[in-house]
């Protein structure tokens, strides 16, 4: 349920394009959305209220002066860039178990009673359970509803992209394929449940494996921005405490602002005391 920072209605929300995380291995996807709402510089216009994640309560992780470092956050917040017709729902705590369903079936009645243009989720995988095909070639995938199919796959043709590759259901037994998304948490069910409802949703996927993820989650991040352009090259933002390559080269990634919470996002590092 979508609740509004200022209580009002819900903002018009009709031909925007909802961006979104899976809480997957690595949480690649929502670090990558982290890094559009901070380069954007999207502000929060509600949150949703829900019992179907563990609930918890933060500071402002894109505080920029001391005045707005003590907001808080919570496990689902909606930041929007009207400019942009963009809207993103930021998801920070895992799910109950066998709630993702209810989760799935509720994010899907308020795309559509508010009219969103499509859903883009942003995803990773277990790198270790690709299968032969998916060994070649870039770690970075795409799926498609077949409500989209035409439009954006025609867009994605022309970027080079690779759409993931089907597995066999019963290797050895029959000829059917599935997709296959290992530590995908909410992705394929909810993909599935877009197709059944003919709702327009697009997939961009890493594969991965657990450990420092932020390269994996810029890698994701100008995946996508090299297919919406989001934003431009920019100056780079990078903190002494967050070890990433990108903060020595002049990689693609420089257009993206580093959160001010990436500061901890493994820890205050070593206490003095110990030295």
């Amino acid at each position: 349920m979508f609740v509004s920072c200022d209580g009002s209605a819900c903002p018009d929300f009709k031909g925007f394009m909802l961006l979104m995380p899976a809480v997957s291995v690595g949480n690649v996807g929502q670090l990558a959305v982290d890094l559009v709402i901070s380069t954007v510089g999207m502000s929060k216009v509600g949150y949703f209220y829900t019992d179907c994640l563990v609930p918890m309560v933060g500071n402002n992780p894109y505080a920029t002066t001391e005045e707005n470092a003590t907001e808080l956050c919570t496990n689902a917040e909606v930041y929007a860039a009207p400019s942009k017709q963009l809207a993103v729902l930021q998801i920070r705590s895992l799910f109950i178990k066998n709630k993702y369903r209810s989760f799935c079936q509720t994010l899907l009645s308020w795309v559509k009673s508010c009219g969103f243009a499509k859903i883009v989720l942003l995803s990773s995988s277990h790198a270790y359970q690709r299968n032969d095909q998916q060994l070649h070639g870039t770690s970075l995938r795409y799926l498609l509803s077949s409500a989209v199919e035409k439009a954006v796959g025609d867009q994605m043709q022309r970027l080079n992209r690779r759409e993931l590759e089907q597995t066999a259901a019963f290797p050895g037994v029959t000829d059917e394929k599935v997709f296959h998304i290992p530590g995908g948490g909410i992705t394929k069910l909810l993909f599935t449940e877009s197709c059944s409802k003919d709702i327009p949703m697009i997939v961009l996927l890493k594969f991965c494996s657990e450990g420092d993820n932020i390269p994996d989650a810029l890698a994701l991040a100008d995946y996508l921005n090299e297919w919406l352009q989001l934003t431009a090259n920019q100056v780079k933002v990078c903190h002494p405490t967050v070890n990433m390559e990108s903060c020595s080269s002049p990689a693609k990634s420089s257009r993206w602002k580093i959160p001010s919470s990436w500061k901890l996002l493994y820890g205050s590092g070593l206490p003095p005391a110990l030295f």
